[in-house]
């Protein structure tokens, strides 16, 4: 036993120095976790920002100005007045996202107890934001209506108050989220492609020969590939989560670090497993990649970090849950924005290292007919 942990260190060793040598995996790898964090969470905002809004004010009352006025930054830029007869013209040029156009006798009718209805305008090519932007000029409008009936002593039936309370991200701050997926995804693709471009390497640079003269067994190899590569992605994620998310973007992680990495060593040693069981069944680079991309995308958009688990069709469901990064994603979720401890989230544990050893079998099941073949 002895001897199979030094020939393992050994072979782990002659991987990082190969890992080392290959400068465009370094850089990639460098890139990976901190050019790709900051990017991918600063740039793809779906959050409301400075949307632009046309006010077209048939009413001219100080009910009209209080709703203009409601629209602030940072969700809504300075509404811009219109007229009403430029409305199409400004929707056309894309001059506007949103152009409210309030009635004539608008406040008169609303003291009454009448339903004045206000049009709002929508530029529903950018979706995201036409839908959520929509829904918060509504909310405002309702608001300021609510506020000046009270105001002139009048009541309104349907008006109610909401206490809102948000957990785990206050500010609803997307970027939190962004980064930290961003590191989740990352790990799942650096996992994969590492260990099986590591195991094609190997078949395309010859040196597959060597290995077989060499008094070593197919799990020493494998498991050297294993801790090597998974060194270095967890020393890349506690780097990155540091000094890019931290430091870097002044991203707060409320959850252990330390715990954090516990899983993701877990699900390192699920997704090596697989990306070794994809080399062994690709000739070379090229029909590696082929392979992986297709894996990796799928495991990053359908895991529940994109769109919820519960969302998904039963089948598809069933599915997933035999996926590694399904339970690694629940499982960051819950230590770095819950702050969950080793008691809420061991079944995720549990799930990672169970398929982490059928992977592995598998894995050492092929890469034992990748060596047979290689030696005929």
């Amino acid at each position: 036993m002895l001897q199979w942990f030094a020939n393992v260190f050994r072979l782990g060793v002659k991987e990082l120095a190969s890992v080392w040598r290959d400068r465009g995996m370094v850089v990639f790898i460098i890139w990976a976790f901190t050019g790709t964090i900051y990017l991918v969470s600063a740039g793809s905002n779906t959050e409301m920002r400075d949307a632009s809004v046309g006010f077209v004010d048939r009413d001219q009352s100080a009910l009209s100005q209080r709703i203009r006025d409601a629209l602030r930054p940072p969700h809504f830029s300075p509404p811009r007045s219109l007229d009403a007869a430029d409305i199409d013209k400004a929707m056309d040029g894309a001059r506007f996202t949103f152009v409210i156009d309030i009635p004539p006798r608008f406040e008169r009718d609303v003291l009454s107890g009448r339903r004045p209805a206000i049009q709002i305008n929508v530029d529903a090519t950018a979706m995201t934001q036409a839908g959520t932007g929509s829904g918060y000029i509504q909310e405002i409008a309702t608001r300021e209506v609510h506020q000046s009936l009270r105001e002139h002593g009048r009541t309104s039936a349907s008006m109610i108050d909401f206490t809102v309370r948000s957990f785990f991200n206050p500010n609803l701050d997307e970027q939190r989220h962004m980064a930290v997926m961003e590191i989740i995804n990352n790990v799942c693709l650096l996992s994969i492609m590492l260990v099986g471009a590591a195991v094609v390497r190997e078949r395309e640079h010859g040196t597959i020969e060597h290995l077989l003269v060499m008094p070593v067994t197919p799990s020493e190899i494998v498991a050297a590939k294993y801790w090597a590569n998974g060194l270095i992605v967890l020393v890349a994620v506690t780097l990155s989560l540091n000094l890019v998310a931290r430091f870097a973007m002044g991203i707060p992680i409320g959850g252990s670090v330390p715990l954090y990495l516990v899983g993701a060593t877990v699900f390192l040693f699920a997704t090596m497993a697989l990306g070794v069981m994809l080399a062994t069944l690709s000739a070379s680079m090229p029909q590696f990649a082929l392979l992986a991309f297709p894996t990796v995308i799928v495991m990053e958009v359908l895991s529940g970090g994109m769109a919820p688990i519960e969302s998904m069709p039963d089948a598809l469901r069933i599915v997933m849950s035999v996926v590694p990064s399904t339970h690694y994603v629940a499982y960051s979720h819950a230590v770095l924005f819950r702050d969950a401890g080793m008691d809420i989230v061991w079944p995720e544990l549990v799930w990672m290292a169970g398929l982490g050893a059928v992977y592995t079998t598998i894995a050492l099941m092929r890469f034992r007919s990748m060596l047979t073949a290689s030696n005929r």
